[in-house]
């Protein structure tokens, strides 16, 4: 859940494209959701501007459509958090081998946990 709904919400409104509703931002998974609460929480915390956001994010969204994306809506989100993790790279905030390393490690914790169960990182989960 969001700390602050007002900034979802308000961030719904300042960015073009965030799918939305009369109450906000909806997601279709719950990792879309927590790739967005992660932006909120970086803006707040002052790593990027929302025109730098939305600069970022429009920037990756044409390199998909580039590369064939075709742009229905349902990958909305996968360049929301390309565009995440490509700041927070470029920032310093985390390499880009330890992104890779995490994505990996939640990728293996995901893989043993079962459908419906929250997923837990395990140290045995960042074994190469």
């Amino acid at each position: 859940m969001l700390s602050d709904p007002q900034a979802a919400v308000d961030a719904s409104r300042t960015l073009p494209g965030i799918p939305r509703d009369a109450d906000g931002p909806v997601f279709r998974e719950p990792w879309e959701a927590q790739a967005f609460a992660m932006a909120l929480s970086l803006h707040a915390r002052g790593l990027f501007s929302w025109t730098e956001w939305a600069a970022a994010l429009a920037e990756e969204i044409k390199r998909a459509q580039a590369a064939g994306d075709v742009d229905t809506g349902e990958t909305y989100y996968r360049h929301w958090l390309a565009t995440l993790e490509r700041l927070i790279a470029d920032k310093g905030v985390a390499t880009p081998a330890t992104l890779h390393r995490y994505r990996d490690a939640w990728d293996h914790a995901a893989d043993r946990t079962p459908h419906g169960l929250p997923i837990v990182l395990l140290p045995e989960d960042f074994a190469s």
